[in-house]
């Protein structure tokens, strides 16, 4: 009898210490789960993403309209929405849409007054912008796209000249004609300097000797106004084309050409 039950107890402590290896509690007969732990929250890098504040942005630029190699200013001024307050770090680009693509003209850091002014030298036409990099608590922002035209850079003064020298290249020759399609010598130089670059001269040329600035014959330049002398008195008038070359209308029968300067006594004048 005392066997028997010895028996039973030993099967009870037998069933206790499975159910405590298994992390049950043995309740009145009944197996029963303890209750879970609270799991500590995670915190994802997209939640972090999210809590980042995407800053508000006013932006403007000094001009929609440059000559090729002139420059562009943007300003941007960053502002957080939550209270208001300008934001006073991270790094702003200006950029420059290229086939698609942003690329970077220029970068400055944020500093008190929220605002920074980005200056850029954009080469062909097409749209600009501020960009906002970001940082731990700002989200990065791009600000409103400008429009901005590149116009070609107008032609130096010299070309201009010899391009319009050019243009009557096989004239023929008339005594006393000024254009626009006979010319004298100097009647061919009056036309030329006040069609290309607006200067005018007499017709004569003994008189045109004595416009624009002398020059040393070893510093002429194209576009130069060359006078033949005899002695002081300008007799011949024609336009420098570089390489010992200038443009004129010679003489009666001829057409107006490029040929080579011959002769030593001629003074050079510049105009431009």
């Amino acid at each position: 009898m005392h066997e028997h039950s010895s028996s039973r107890g030993r099967r009870s402590l037998g069933a206790g210490a499975i159910a405590l290896s298994l992390g049950l509690c043995l309740c009145a007969g009944q197996l029963i789960a303890p209750s879970p732990a609270s799991a500590a929250p995670i915190v994802t890098a997209a939640a972090a993403a999210k809590a980042k504040v995407k800053p508000s942005v006013r932006s403007s630029i000094s001009t929609r309209s440059v000559t090729y190699g002139g420059k562009i200013k943007v300003t941007a001024k960053y502002i957080n929405p939550a209270n208001g307050k300008v934001i006073t770090s991270g790094t702003v680009r200006l950029q420059a849409l290229r086939k698609s693509k942003w690329v970077n003209l220029s970068a400055k850091t944020l500093g008190k007054s929220g605002s920074v002014t980005l200056t850029g030298e954009p080469h062909v036409s097409g749209a600009v912008r501020a960009y906002y990099v970001g940082t731990p608590t700002y989200k990065a922002a791009a600000g409103g796209k400008f429009s901005v035209t590149v116009k070609p850079k107008s032609a130096p003064a010299r070309t201009k000249i010899i391009n319009e020298a050019k243009k009557h290249v096989g004239s023929l020759y008339k005594y006393g004609a000024s254009g626009p399609s006979r010319f004298d010598c100097s009647g061919y130089t009056m036309w030329v300097y006040k069609k290309a670059v607006g200067k005018s001269l007499p017709h004569k040329a003994n008189s045109q000797q004595k416009y624009g600035k002398s020059v040393a014959k070893g510093s002429k330049q194209i576009g130069d106004l060359i006078i033949f002398r005899n002695g002081s008195y300008g007799y011949h008038a024609g336009i420098y084309a570089g390489s010992g070359y200038m443009y004129d209308s010679p003489h009666t029968g001829a057409r107006v050409s490029k040929r080579k300067m011959i002769g030593s006594n001629y003074v050079v004048r510049r105009l431009v």
